[in-house]
């Protein structure tokens, strides 16, 4: 009598190859999600940057309140949070959240206090 298929043993091999194939890539996965959300954190403070630009031009002082605003042409991405944290005649400063994850991104223009971790005027940086 001759069977055809796949034992028992062979199927048990390819269900652990594939295991540890998914054990490698998972944390892999995990770490370019989050270089996604720090990236998102510092376009959203590069597009602040932008949008104070703007309303300087406009009202020859910074805009300092809360974000979003229909003052300020500005809206930060789905599930980021950018705070303010001061603003006038002489520069502004401002921080990024995403929800969920613990990193922080900040930017500082012109006489404001740096916010750590940015260390550059103008630059975001992330922590």
């Amino acid at each position: 009598m001759n069977r055809r298929g796949f034992t028992l043993i062979e199927l048990l091999i390819v269900v652990v190859i594939i295991g540890i194939l998914a054990a490698i890539a998972i944390p892999k996965f995990s770490a370019t999600k989050g270089k996604a959300y720090v990236s998102t954190m510092k376009s959203d403070l590069k597009n602040l940057a932008s949008a104070q630009e703007s309303y300087y031009y406009d009202f020859s002082v910074y805009y300092n309140g809360a974000v979003p605003n229909a003052a300020l042409a500005f809206s930060p991405s789905a599930n980021v949070t950018v705070n303010m944290l001061s603003g006038d005649v002489a520069g502004w400063s401002a921080t990024s959240s995403y929800a969920g994850i613990a990193n922080t991104c900040a930017i500082f223009v012109g006489a404001a206090a740096p916010v750590a971790p940015a260390t550059v005027e103008g630059s975001p940086a992330c922590n």
